[in-house]
């Protein structure tokens, strides 16, 4: 049984940073793809960037590109999300993604994604 698990959030002013970290334990996709995507109140859920688990292969949405980089962590089922100059704008719910093989290149819908972990909060005040 696959189970992701977030962890990173928290408070922060205008301009100010956050790691996020993201462990999918039970997962073995090699050719797989894990995300992170974020939800603010009353809007759906959106990728923001995608790690394709079989090779080094980054995708960053337009909106975060230049302050949010995704990586992973070497040897292991597991990924960041670092967010510098936070805007108040990036206020959501984060949530960490994975899908079983075939890599990330088109797949950035929910329905792509076979795994999802609980979410954490990021919050950024003005």
């Amino acid at each position: 049984q696959v189970q992701l698990a977030e962890s990173g959030g928290g408070s922060v002013q205008t301009g100010g940073s956050l790691r996020l970290s993201c462990v999918a334990s039970g997962y073995g996709a090699s050719n797989g793809c894990m995300a992170w995507f974020r939800q603010a109140p009353g809007e759906e859920r959106h990728w923001v960037a995608r790690y394709y688990m079989g090779g080094d292969g980054k995708y960053i949405a337009d909106s975060v590109k230049g302050r949010f980089t995704i990586s992973r962590v070497k040897g292991k089922q597991m990924i960041e999300l670092q967010m510098n100059s936070l805007k108040p704008e990036d206020t959501a719910m984060y949530y960490c993604a994975a899908r079983d093989g075939d890599g990330c290149a088109g797949h950035y819908s929910i329905d792509h994604f076979d795994y999802w972990g609980q979410g954490t909060q990021v919050t950024v005040s003005s």
